[in-house]
């Protein structure tokens, strides 16, 4: 049926059908004859074994989903792993998602495939409206794509980093929409930024008819960034979504999936990609999906859920204790963020002292954010880098409640990090000790004299 199972397969069912899969590409039949530059060899029983024999990728030279004929059992594979993706998908809660692909590329080079796609549609553009996010990857999937990125400034609702609509309507207005490529907006992102207004970006784009594609990196995970692209593609319009394979389905990371709800634009980003493709990153999910079956994946859903909310409430306790706060951001389902102004008071450098420290206490994934730092990517400036605005109140840390994460991490991280704090506390008492030490004896030699 080129759905998820409901339950999921035991490890033997899975090997026994990538086997019979594997005996279906020519390289493995016991007659074969090969005179091409691409037979399917490999020297190394140790990588046959690894990729199960399956030994062409997918895809032809001209397609990436199209039928390589001396490779029936990848071609299969291929087809039946973006068939469950797009079942997965719809049952993550974008319903009416009509076509998706599995791309052997992480997800910035697979907003670039999109960006390359739209290009040959709108020969004239030269720009893509770009609500700001701090993070590298998808600011250079447009300077790659060959593109200028139109940066729009959050605004600052709360604690949270929104969407400036009014910013981006004018810009489109100053700009001319036939000479901007399309609006590049984001879903799961670093507290305290939020998901961008999705369904008003979307109606902005259907007013003005401009492409809208969708940086959904780590947001399939979340409930709310689904809906979010739902109700966007129903009210107004969204060309595309790309999501990561390794942050929302646990495997390594190089791949990506494209989707979107017309089918054919799908197509034709399909066909951009130039020559065959890796199959590993389909095999990886098609794999992991089958061992999880829907109702697996569903438990890692709510999982996932609940330990948000551990993780919020007892990061709150936290912050409280160290006289720090909670920053309040309601609308971002996945990534917390804690202030650090007692810190940043103290020491200039104590912020980012303190991620390396929880580094090296093997806290990986933490985010130490200090204020007003500054850095360049590719000539463009980005002040406050990492904070997702110019001058953002505060310096903070954040941390995330991603799928896959354990009660165990949690606490673990928390009380490391109450250690770490502990430990500058107890060094400011110190030096203010001997500061007042320091003026005492000041006065007294003064008096003395």
């Amino acid at each position: 049926k080129g759905k998820c199972p409901e339950d999921g397969w035991d490890e033997s069912t899975i090997e026994l059908f990538l086997h019979e899969l594997a005996i279906m590409d020519s390289n493995n039949f016991l007659g074969n004859c090969g005179v091409g530059e691409r037979e399917g060899r490999v020297v190394s029983g140790l990588v046959a074994r690894r990729h199960y024999r399956l030994i062409h990728g997918i895809g032809r030279s001209g397609d990436i989903s199209a039928v390589q004929p001396k490779a029936a059992g990848s071609s299969l594979l291929n087809k039946l792993t973006n068939s469950v993706v797009l079942d997965v998908i719809k049952l993550a809660g974008v319903r009416t998602v009509t076509s998706c692909f599995v791309v052997p590329m992480a997800t910035g080079m697979s907003l670039t495939l999109c960006f390359l796609t739209l290009r040959h549609k709108r020969p004239k553009a030269k720009y893509i409206v770009w609500p700001r996010i701090d993070q590298k990857s998808c600011f250079k999937s447009m300077i790659t794509a060959g593109f200028e990125p139109v940066v729009i400034e959050n605004v600052l609702e709360g604690d949270e980093l929104r969407t400036d609509l009014e910013a981006v309507e004018a810009k489109i207005k100053a700009l001319g929409a036939e000479n901007i490529l399309c609006v590049h907006s984001t879903t799961s992102c670093f507290a305290p930024r939020v998901p961008d207004r999705l369904e008003e970006l979307a109606v902005i784009c259907a007013n003005y008819d401009i492409p809208h594609i969708v940086n959904n990196a780590y947001g399939v995970q979340s409930s709310k960034c689904m809906h979010l692209i739902q109700q966007g593609a129903r009210v107004g319009r969204i060309d595309a979504f790309v999501q990561s394979l390794d942050k929302n389905f646990m495997v390594p990371v190089g791949g990506a999936i494209i989707a979107g709800f017309n089918e054919s634009f799908i197509q034709e980003i399909s066909k951009m990609y130039p020559g065959r493709a890796s199959a590993s990153p389909s095999l990886d999910v098609l794999i992991t999906l089958l061992s999880l079956g829907t109702s697996g994946y569903k438990k890692l859903l709510k999982e996932r859920k609940e330990m948000f909310s551990y993780l919020s409430s007892e990061l709150k306790k936290l912050a409280d204790n160290h006289n720090e706060r909670l920053l309040d951001t309601p609308h971002n389902p996945i990534s917390l963020a804690m202030s650090l102004k007692n810190l940043d008071e103290t020491n200039d450098a104590a912020v980012t002292q303190l991620g390396s420290m929880l580094f090296t206490r093997q806290v990986s994934g933490a985010r130490v954010v200090p204020c007003g730092s500054v850095q360049t990517v590719n000539n463009y400036t980005f002040k406050g880098f990492m904070s997702h605005a110019n001058d953002y109140p505060c310096a903070y840390l954040n941390a995330a409640s991603a799928i896959g994460i354990k009660k165990q991490d949690v606490d673990v991280f928390l009380k490391r990090l109450d250690k770490c704090l502990k430990t500058f506390r107890k060094e400011a008492k110190q030096e203010k000790s001997i500061n007042e030490i320091s003026d005492s004896n000041a006065a007294t030699e003064q008096l003395e004299d």
